[in-house]
């Protein structure tokens, strides 16, 4: 690690290794991180974003006048041995990486195949020259700096039945090595943060609480005259309820239309439902089924991916916004509909209550009755839509990029042993969830 003496500036690497239109909701949220690292001018920090090497500069429009590419090279297809990488990049640590699996997880066993490895850095990431390297999303990789780690949820030890047994053990080894081996684990809501302590006993000063904000912040706002060419680009019939989320199982967009089927035919009410994101196609042909079995395609448009651009717009053309999931660490989609002044109704799980407060109307999303009962609540009470677009703004002050982006800077300063602001140190110990507002600041 370099000297933190003097007006040196902080470098700081990112892993971005995505490709657009890859990683869902993760992606939205790493644009706006690394937008909003990018507009901070009160600091001399640096940022080298890594990115995939087949695209390297999708990137490229959202960075700040302190923020460069790196591409990653190809991977050597002559690897050094996993003893040979650990002493050479760890030093003195020597952590027993052979071992992990079997101290975290013991009584998880993958039928037929051997346990993934916990990938080890060739070099690269220290090749960079920087203080300390963020992995942003589900992937680590052990290697000799500093590094902060968002596993987002734990969604899998919840819902094993969602995932592949090969997909189960990967999340088991990358997540209880990412959350032990890192400097700072970082998660967006409490309840995640509770369920990382208790599943991988992990101390709860090393998991920090920092909340995304709404990911479309970075795109401009749309005009009066983009709402129309938007409207007309996907021949969107208003009103419409909006969900956008990849079909994943756990988005219950099976349900949601059982729901629309009955507010159909059991009381005369056809709600137009427009969902956006990626066909997931395992999941995929389900929802196709039941679309068909229940009659309803006319009701509902699937448009796939979209723009960025484009999500701000339809967005504003929707009556309200429904999220249905049966799990979430956070929903950018509640963020994104408070920004866009749309009113939300959302299921009562996980993190949602502790996000939303109470500016959303809140349903229990594995009741069909209650899914429709809140739908039905939201198309005919304009009252109640109003009342909630007002919550939904005030609501939207406890979150903005520029303050996620300062907390995680202090992340950033705090792992490399950089000095710490007070501004630092208050974000560091600030109740997201609670506080409408950040803490005053005092003279030490």
């Amino acid at each position: 690690m370099r000297s933190s003496a003097g007006n040196q500036a902080l470098r700081i690497a990112i892993n971005a290794q995505l490709l657009p239109n890859t990683g869902g909701g993760i992606e939205s949220v790493l644009i706006g991180l690394i937008h909003a690292l990018g507009q901070l001018v009160d600091g001399i920090e640096e940022y080298i974003i890594i990115a995939h090497g087949d695209n390297p500069n999708w990137l490229t429009q959202y960075l700040g006048p302190n923020q460069r590419i790196a591409a990653r090279p190809p991977k050597p297809t002559q690897k050094p041995s996993r003893l040979q990488s650990i002493k050479r990049l760890l030093g003195p640590l020597r952590v027993p990486v052979g071992g992990v699996r079997r101290v975290l997880f013991p009584g998880f066993q993958l039928p037929h195949r051997s346990w993934p490895d916990v990938p080890i850095s060739d070099g690269f990431y220290e090749s960079l020259g920087c203080d300390v390297i963020h992995f942003p999303w589900q992937e680590f990789v052990l290697c000799a700096l500093p590094s902060i780690y968002n596993p987002h949820d734990l969604q899998h030890l919840h819902y094993p039945q969602f995932f592949k047994p090969t997909a189960i053990a990967w999340r088991e080894t990358i997540y209880p090595a990412g959350c032990h081996f890192a400097h700072t684990v970082v998660v967006g809501s409490q309840w995640i943060k509770n369920d990382i302590e208790q599943r991988y006993r992990i101390y709860p000063d090393k998991v920090q609480v920092i909340p995304w904000a709404p990911p479309t912040q970075a795109q401009s706002l749309p005009s009066p005259g983009q709402l129309q060419i938007v409207k007309t680009r996907y021949g969107l019939e208003t009103p419409f309820v909006y969900y956008p989320a990849v079909t994943w199982e756990h988005k219950n967009h099976l349900r949601l239309l059982e729901a629309l089927a009955h507010l159909r035919d059991q009381e005369g009410m056809r709600v137009r439902l427009v969902c956006t994101g990626k066909r997931y196609p395992k999941h995929w042909p389900r929802i196709e089924e039941k679309l068909q079995f229940l009659n309803i395609s006319e009701q509902v448009q699937f448009l796939d991916m979209v723009p960025h651009e484009d999500l701000r717009a339809i967005y504003r053309l929707a009556q309200f916004v429904v999220v249905p999931t049966l799990f979430e660490a956070a929903s950018a989609p509640v963020f994104e509909a408070w920004q866009e002044s749309v009113p939300v109704a959302c299921s009562t799980v996980t993190s949602l209550p502790e996000q939303a407060a109470d500016a959303a109307l809140l349903f229990d999303p594995f009741s069909i009755k209650a899914i429709a009962d809140a739908i039905r609540c939201m198309v005919t009470d304009s009252h109640l839509r109003t009342a909630l677009v007002r919550k939904g703004l005030r609501r939207l002050q406890d979150f903005n990029w520029e303050r996620t982006a300062k907390a995680y800077r202090a992340v950033y300063r705090k792992a490399a042993n950089f000095p710490l602001t007070d501004e630092d140190r208050y974000l560091l110990n600030w109740d997201w969830m609670r506080g409408s507002k950040p803490p005053k600041k005092e003279t030490v």
